[in-house]
């Protein structure tokens, strides 16, 4: 992502046929507003193959979603706590009136109230709001990809919770989609980043069906940057 994108402005899409083979076809797509480049991407697909050599990694045990509560619950939640400071009341206000097309259960949810270092991961279940239904799988690539952003890069300011973000956007972002999947059915996402620093934070992710299977793998780089000066307590 070298610049930012304006959504009120068409977008002329440059797409170039790198490969065409049997198995797998390369295409690299460059987005242009205002005669420069705001995002530059590369695609590559396979024809479904069989192979014997398989293995993933083990899902992690986790409580299924019909046991948690939504992030808009938990915000309710919070809401209702008369301790918490009139400007973080706002805050949450207005993060519980935007219009996410995301339904979100997390796992573990952070206490909201501490600014104590966590580890740097994260366990959400996801799904698109609504019905997409058994549609082009494309379709649900496209919403997994939405989806896969979603506070994303936030894992990697778990540990520095002492400090107030000034500037956070994500660099690239990679996905690996493994096998079919429905994204308006509920996926336990799975974040963790394993490194940060000069201004830069590295997290990975797996989404995984319901039933154990990892569907989709992805990886995202971007800027972070804080104030010096530590935050106090919200309470």
């Amino acid at each position: 992502f070298p610049r930012p994108g304006d959504p009120k402005v068409p977008v002329l899409y440059e797409v170039e046929r790198t490969r065409t083979g049997k198995s797998f076809s390369v295409r690299s797509v460059k987005a242009i507003q205002h005669g420069k480049p705001i995002f530059i991407c590369q695609a590559s697909f396979q024809l479904s193959q069989g192979s014997p050599v398989q293995h993933q990694f083990t899902m992690p045990t986790v409580p299924p979603p019909e046991e948690l509560l939504t992030q808009d619950e938990l915000i309710q939640k919070f809401l209702q706590d008369p301790n918490v400071a009139e400007g973080y009341r706002k805050q949450l206000t207005k993060i519980q009136a935007q219009d996410v097309p995301i339904e979100i259960k997390p796992v573990n949810p952070p206490d909201i109230f501490s600014l104590e270092p966590q580890e740097p991961k994260q366990l959400f279940w996801v799904r698109a709001r609504g019905y997409i239904g058994e549609t082009d799988m494309k379709v649900h690539c496209c919403v997994a990809a939405y989806i896969s952003d979603y506070a994303f890069l936030g894992t990697a300011l778990l540990p520095h919770r002492q400090y107030r973000i000034k500037f956070m956007v994500s660099l690239d972002h990679s996905m690996w989609f493994h096998v079919p999947f429905r994204a308006d059915h509920w996926m336990l996402y799975e974040c963790e980043s394993p490194w940060a620093g000069g201004c830069r934070g590295l997290v990975q992710g797996r989404l995984w069906r319901r039933d154990g299977v990892l569907a989709v793998t992805c990886a995202q780089e971007g800027v972070i940057r804080v104030e010096q000066t530590q935050q106090q307590s919200k309470l």
